[in-house]
């Protein structure tokens, strides 16, 4: 079992060495990860530059690119054969709703799964990182259920996991995403420079967090497992648009 590991937190992250460690038992490990935090990367891909692949003193390679081309580069130009799976994190902060579009965690496993390969995104859905340790005995537990019974079709979950101490999650819940309202505007400063800069604001709050959705089971304190698509087609507006087109 070859498990590839990749994240947008940047190969330097505990979240990371976290994940590795908490899969280690499970088959060989090889980590592709950003050599700098490039979170809000979402699926961008760098040609304007060649990359290079380098490797750390704890053998994790990093890359000067996004998570997308972590998991690209290993999958095309680095392993001599594919992975069995894939698995992104673990995150600090939660990526559920709207956050997947923008997340780099997302997208590295995304990648995967464009590739062909089972792909994990896993996020601790606060930015204290008190628990690494439960979204790994979470990973674990899923590669192990991947392990025993393999899903039979092209498979990218979305796991968020409550920070908090693994013997108080209440259980797991397959979920839909939910909506965040629009997010915060953007902040205006002045540089010591006196140059006029600008911070993206804060991602808004939830806006559909209903039964059923990622926000729900999360916070009732499960983990949420939401099963993930490419195909951005909104097939109830297709005749719509036909009938607006004739």
């Amino acid at each position: 079992m070859r498990i590839l590991l990749s994240n947008d937190d940047g190969y330097f992250a505990p979240g990371l060495a976290a994940l590795a460690a908490a899969l280690s038992t499970l088959g060989e490990i090889v980590v592709v990860a950003p050599e700098q935090n490039r979170s809000g990367a979402s699926n961008s891909l760098t040609l304007d530059r060649p990359l290079f692949l380098k490797q750390a003193a704890n053998g994790f390679h990093f890359v000067n690119g996004t998570p997308t081309d972590c998991v690209h580069l290993a999958i095309t130009g680095m392993l001599d054969g594919l992975p069995d799976i894939i698995v992104s994190g673990i995150n600090l902060g939660a990526n559920m709703g709207d956050d997947t579009i923008y997340s780099g965690t997302v997208a590295a496993a995304t990648e995967g799964f464009l590739l062909g390969i089972p792909s994990i995104a896993i996020s601790l859905t606060s930015f204290e990182g008190n628990h690494f340790e439960t979204a790994g005995k979470i990973a674990h537990d899923l590669v192990t259920r991947f392990i025993q019974d393999p899903i039979k079709q092209p498979v990218l979950l979305n796991v968020n996991v409550p920070d908090i101490p693994h013997a108080e999650i209440k259980g797991t819940e397959v979920t839909r995403l939910g909506r965040r309202h629009k997010a915060e505007p953007v902040v205006k400063m002045i540089s010591p420079r006196n140059d006029t800069v600008y911070w993206v604001g804060a991602a808004g709050a939830a806006a559909d967090a209903g039964p059923g959705t990622d926000f729900s089971a999360v916070e009732r304190g499960y983990v949420s497992i939401t099963p993930l698509q490419v195909d951005l087609t909104h097939v109830a507006q297709l005749p719509a648009i036909r009938h607006w087109m004739q």
